[in-house]
Formats: structure tokens, C-alpha cells, sequence
């Protein structure tokens, strides 16, 4: 998927990590609670409703990075990852 390596170069570039280095610890289709993507910003409003999306895990340097996606959109790093209301499976 052209979007899990995007994210994956993303990730590299921020931590300095070799491309190679980067693994893909969990990629999986999911409900997110509301307009949020399960990244909640303070002092932000969200729709009410929930959104398909994806969340991908990947891991560099022995620590997991979490990059959410809704439909098909580009995943974004996510700092302080909320829990999905569901597995899309």
C-alpha cells in the first residue's frame, strides 16, 4: 500500500531511523468513534459520527508510532492514540 509506505518514510525521516529499520507491527482497518480519527486535539470540536478508516502501527528503534487514517486518506502520526470503537473487518 503506497500510503503505509509514505507513512513508513514519514517516520524515518523523523527519527533519523534507516527506511529498512522501519516494520510494520499492525495495519488494519477500523471505526473510528467520531471526526477526531482517534487523535483528539485539545481546545478542537469533531463531528459526532463515526469514520472507516485505518490505523497502522509501526515500530522504529524498539518504539511503536501510531499513524491514523480515515477512508482513504494519508495516515498522519498520531501522538496520543485513542482506541478504535471497532475492527472493519
Amino acid at each position: 500500500d503506497e500510503r503505509v509506505r509514505a507513512a513508513a518514510a514519514d517516520l524515518a525521516e523523523r527519527t533519523g531511523t534507516d527506511r529498512g529499520q522501519i516494520k510494520v507491527v499492525q495495519f488494519q482497518a477500523v471505526t473510528w468513534p467520531d471526526g477526531s480519527i482517534g487523535c483528539p486535539e485539545p481546545g478542537m470540536s469533531y463531528t459526532q459520527a463515526l469514520v472507516d478508516g485505518y490505523r497502522l502501527i509501526l515500530e522504529a528503534g524498539g518504539e511503536q508510532y501510531y499513524y491514523h487514517a480515515a477512508g482513504e486518506d494519508d495516515f498522519f502520526l498520531c501522538a496520543d492514540p485513542q482506541e478504535p470503537v471497532a475492527d472493519s473487518q
